[in-house]
């Protein structure tokens, strides 16, 4: 009898041990592959502060913006873009759509390259926004969605504002990418 209470004991250890560890194990990959929530909203516009703002050249500048956390991502897929809110010179309200050149596995910030023209008014906000002035933004926006291996190869053309939204496609890196390109110098006469 003794030998059945010990098998008893025994049984029931193992048991319980074997069901922590498929518990524990589940828990784990649950929450391992639980994309974190995105800090946008497609009806509202959140306010995102400017923590860098470098020049490039005489008229494109690398715009970074900070998220709620270090951890925190934009949540805007793939082929997907934002709106932005400012105001042009005459402190009219301006709102127009850009893609971040950053992706949305990138934590903590999202970044915006703009070329700034002369007479343009969202141009106009982006050359007065000083580190620590907040951009407002709403999103995601648009129709077009990309998953990561949707397809085997991608034909891409794209010039002027069009080229950013390509950047996020072509970090993935199990498409194979050829980049051919022309300046205004290029292909003017």
């Amino acid at each position: 009898m003794d030998f059945l209470q010990e098998q008893s004991v025994e049984t029931t250890v193992a048991v319980a041990v074997a069901v922590a560890a498929v518990a524990a194990g589940g828990a784990f990959l649950l929450l391992r592959s639980r994309k974190p929530k995105g800090c946008l909203d497609p009806e509202n516009f959140r306010k995102f502060k400017l923590v860098e703002k470098k020049q490039i050249s005489h008229n494109v500048a690398r715009f970074k913006f900070a998220l709620p956390t270090p951890t925190s991502v934009l949540g805007l897929p793939i082929g997907q873009h934002i709106s932005c809110r400012g105001q042009d010179a005459t402190g009219e309200e301006v709102i127009k759509p850009y893609t971040p050149t950053t992706l949305d596995s990138d934590l903590g910030y999202f970044e915006l390259v703009i070329k700034m023209y002369p007479q343009g008014r969202m141009s106009h906000h982006f050359r007065e926004m000083k580190v620590g002035d907040y951009l407002s933004v709403k999103g995601p926006k648009g129709r077009f969605k990309y998953h990561v291996g949707q397809v085997r190869a991608f034909g891409m053309l794209a010039g002027g504002s069009g080229i950013t939204p390509m950047f996020q496609v072509t970090f993935n890196p199990e498409l194979y990418i050829a980049i051919d390109h022309a300046t205004k110098r290029f292909i003017s006469k």
